[in-house]
């Protein structure tokens, strides 16, 4: 395979990868803090025509990306309010913001259907990307350098710094942080918040990094497969790289083998399938070897309620 083509593929599988990755990222923080928040791919389709909206109206990516941000982190906001405050399920809160998120965006979109926008693209001048190699690095937008930073950002808070092991307390033994007079519930806000805003980011990567047009439905269940790549990674930022551009790569090699026509006896539906496939593989897997042993935070997805 010569320079020509495995650049491209190289390519396509880092940014088919970056909206997996911002967007697991923020749910892993959130898990931490002991909140399961099932609602990621409704909160990166609000994100997503927010962001196509901005863009489209005003032609800065810049904007919209901080617009889709605020905007998914809003809506994460209800599921903290009614899960956290009210304690109700956060299975049943979290699913319902993604059928909120599907259909506010299927609703906001409509008027955007059909129209394109300009892709985000690089930031560095266009003479580093003529030749194939410098094009590998600097051909890329900048939410692909985001997310890569973001690792080490969200590893670096997690490991190194006194809120990230404060997170971490709430998410392990969320009574012995309340005893020792830390707000759980305000730690747990502030983790789903940041979880919705890296959602609307992740979100915002498909109308300006891989579809400049809008189409209901664009993230395409990739939320899901981000939930997954949580427990794929064992809740580590940089096993939950390696899973992202895992499944980045399952994705190229759907793209290009419809393209090139080499589907061989296999139908065209089983290559769209295949990364969710995947997902469910790893699930199985994941699963069976963890077997009572699993390395989830161990308030994760239980209510806090100090008075009781």
């Amino acid at each position: 395979m010569n320079a020509d083509l495995l650049i491209p593929i190289i390519i396509t599988l880092i940014g088919a990868a970056t909206p997996i990755l911002i967007a697991a990222l923020g749910e892993l923080v959130v898990e931490k803090s002991g909140v399961l928040n099932l609602g990621v791919e409704g909160m990166m389709l609000i994100g997503a025509v927010v962001a196509f909206a901005v863009t489209y109206h005003t032609g800065n990516p810049w904007l919209a990306i901080l617009c889709a941000a605020i905007a998914a982190s809003a809506s994460s906001m209800i599921f903290a309010f009614l899960t956290l405050s009210l304690s109700s399920s956060q299975v049943a809160t979290g699913l319902a913001l993604t059928i909120f998120g599907t259909g506010f965006s299927a609703l906001f979109g409509q008027a955007y259907t059909g129209k394109p926008i300009e892709i985000f693209r690089s930031v560095f001048p266009t003479e580093l990307a003529t030749d194939p190699f410098w094009r590998l690095i600097f051909g890329h937008s900048p939410l692909v350098y985001f997310s890569l930073l973001l690792v080490f950002a969200v590893w670096w808070f997690l490991n190194k710094s006194r809120a990230g092991l404060i997170l971490r307390a709430v998410g392990e033994n969320d009574f012995s942080a309340h005893s020792i007079g830390y707000s759980v519930i305000g730690v747990r806000y502030a983790a789903v918040a940041f979880g919705g805003a890296m959602a609307g980011i992740a979100g915002s990567c498909f109308p300006l990094l891989l579809t400049p047009q809008w189409a209901e439905k664009l993230t395409a269940g990739r939320g899901w497969i981000a939930l997954a790549l949580v427990v794929f990674a064992a809740w580590r930022p940089f096993r939950l790289l390696a899973g992202a551009y895992l499944f980045g790569l399952v994705m190229t090699i759907e793209l290009y083998t419809k393209a090139s026509g080499s589907m061989g006896l296999l139908p065209s539906e089983f290559w769209a399938a295949l990364p969710y496939l995947a997902t469910i593989g790893v699930l199985v897997l994941i699963s069976l070897r963890r077997s009572g042993n699993s390395a989830a935070p161990a308030c994760l997805g239980k209510p806090f309620m100090p008075g009781q």
